[in-house]
């Protein structure tokens, strides 16, 4: 079994590398390969593309790879092959992206609009920025072994707000709830960074490579 994380210039990817590669030594769930080919991508059991800043930053450098998106679409929604968005790589699942005034064309695979935080308390940051409790709302597969309470890391001023709350797997409290996590079918957005979540993250990528939607 091969686990593509898509290396687009716009993700951790030294980190998330080391972390996925870990845990699918530890549950023997093959290797896993740091890619911007299309055609490898095509041949992947399983997809993880992460994404670190600007929302439509990320989506041009997405786009600057020739095929890459259309490859990845392909494996997705049509080969049905389990993906992985984190941060930025969740909130392009969206339909748009609102970000500093700019609106941005998402994917649409999950309905929804990516937009501004605004925490009810004045006191609180943003970006927000560290570990947040995570508030279960939906149980899914890549939650096994995780509960409501455990930690995970977050680095974001924005967040998808998904127009179907069937959707909403997971949130924090922020000052008022912020999307953690959704899901759809095969397909799986985390805001927080499983790679840098330790326990919690750690769980959350070995739950991801034995996961069979």
């Amino acid at each position: 079994m091969t686990t593509v994380i898509v290396d687009y210039n716009s993700g951790n990817i030294h980190s998330a590398e080391k972390s996925f590669q870990r845990m699918a030594d530890e549950v023997d769930a093959g290797t896993v390969i740091v890619s911007s080919d299309p055609e490898v991508v095509r041949k992947a059991d399983r997809i993880v593309l992460p994404g670190v800043g600007a929302f439509a930053d990320c989506r041009q450098g997405l786009a600057s790879y020739d095929g890459l998106f259309e490859a990845i679409e392909e494996r997705v929604l049509h080969g049905g092959v389990p993906f992985l968005g984190i941060c930025v790589g969740m909130q392009m699942m969206a339909t748009m992206g609102r970000e500093h005034g700019q609106n941005t064309q998402g994917f649409d695979w999950v309905s929804g609009e990516v937009v501004e935080m605004q925490p009810n308390d004045p006191e609180l940051k943003v970006p927000h920025m560290g570990w947040n409790e995570l508030e279960i709302r939906v149980q899914h597969p890549l939650f096994d072994g995780i509960s409501t309470g455990d930690h995970a890391y977050f680095v974001h001023s924005y967040h998808l707000a998904p127009s179907d709350p069937a959707h909403l797997m997971a949130t924090v409290d922020y000052g008022g709830p912020v999307t953690a996590m959704v899901a759809l079918d095969n397909m799986v957005g985390t805001q927080f960074h499983p790679e840098k979540s330790q326990k919690t993250g750690l769980q959350l990528i070995a739950n991801f490579l034995h996961w069979k939607p």
